[in-house]
């Protein structure tokens, strides 16, 4: 979202990130403008080698075991992450994790050599708090709206168009950035309505039988209960049908449990066996792990073992207004086609 607004701008960016825009098809460009926006990645620690003169942190929630190992680790990460920072950081208030990151260095906390410099924090989220704080979220037939209050003072309203209160946070991160960087209000509200989405981040793949099949990468508890709400809020009076593919054995074991209520949010739950992803499985920890935690029996939840017959079978578990959704890291995004084709009989 940042880049697609920073192109609406005209300043041609450039950008390494995680997805292909829907804009371009890419997820690099070198630009010929002065920015460079990069979408960092904490799995490996890899982004304590960037010196970014803005960073953006949505939140501070415990992943990757298979490197950090324990919490403390994770989170001294990204405190030393913060002061790798040359300018400020725009962090998302919201977030339990960034208030004790932001704690961390205004209480003393931080360890003088470990962390040298103490990093600069701008807020953005739904407390007034916030130096930017996002009021009055709606729903629309397409995305969302909110309002938007710098330092205590209205500033406008903007518009998404993609749906989801964390693309609202999104946005209004964006919106922090160019304002600190010069840019007018309206310009930037412009800017982020343009954006469209990102390929398998709540990307529709089709419809097929009546049934919409949207294919996201999911693959944490918290992003899976973003995303079925998302879908909640452009369902209507169709129901949220989910096959979900945990991702790595790991963070399975570590989140069986927050898996399991997240995906109950949804109507009907399918999941598959777990995707590796280059790890050695674990004793007792399987895709069986998350389903048999999902309230309502089979007849709501069930793990799905063979992924050759996951398509037909979960197009089977649809009606005509239904939306699917496909979720997790790994090759789950390949069933869609043949997901597509068995829903043709329902039609």
């Amino acid at each position: 979202m940042m880049t697609v607004a920073m192109q609406h701008l005209g300043l041609d960016p450039s950008f390494a990130i995680g997805g292909s825009l829907n804009e371009s098809g890419a997820n690099a460009h070198h630009g010929s403008g002065e920015f460079f926006i990069a979408e960092a990645d904490e799995s490996d620690g890899s982004f304590l080698r960037y010196h970014p003169e803005i960073a953006v942190i949505t939140n501070v929630e415990l992943d990757h075991l298979d490197y950090y190992k324990t919490l403390e680790s994770f989170e001294k990460s990204f405190q030393d992450f913060a002061c790798t920072v040359t300018g400020i950081v725009v962090a998302c208030s919201d977030d339990a994790g960034v208030r004790e990151l932001i704690a961390h260095f205004e209480s003393g906390q931080a360890d003088a050599a470990d962390n040298p410099s103490k990093p600069e924090f701008m807020t953005y989220g739904q407390s007034s708090e916030a130096d930017l704080w996002i009021s009055d979220v709606k729903s629309l037939t397409s995305g969302m709206s909110a309002a938007l209050h710098l330092h205590g003072k209205a500033i406008g309203t903007f518009r998404t168009s993609v749906p989801g209160l964390h693309n609202v946070l999104n946005a209004t991160a964006v919106i922090l950035v160019g304002l600190h960087l010069g840019f007018a209000f309206a310009d930037l509200a412009q800017g982020v309505e343009s954006y469209s989405g990102t390929r398998r981040r709540f990307e529709l793949r089709g419809t097929s039988g009546g049934v919409r099949v949207i294919d996201d990468y999911a693959h944490h508890p918290t992003e899976i209960r973003a995303t079925i709400a998302a879908a909640r809020q452009i369902a209507g009076a169709g129901r949220i049908v989910v096959l979900f593919q945990p991702h790595r054995y790991s963070r399975t074991a570590a989140f069986a449990s927050e898996f399991s209520q997240a995906l109950a949010l949804a109507d009907d739950i399918t999941v598959l066996e777990v995707y590796s992803a280059g790890e050695n499985p674990i004793p007792g920890v399987s895709g069986r792990t998350i389903s048999a935690g999902i309230q309502g029996g089979q007849d709501r939840a069930r793990f799905e073992p063979s992924f050759a017959e996951a398509a037909a079978n979960i197009a089977s578990r649809c009606r005509p207004g239904d939306l699917l959704l496909t979720l997790g890291a790994g090759d789950i995004t390949m069933l869609a086609p043949a997901i597509l084709t068995a829903l043709s009989g329902l039609a």
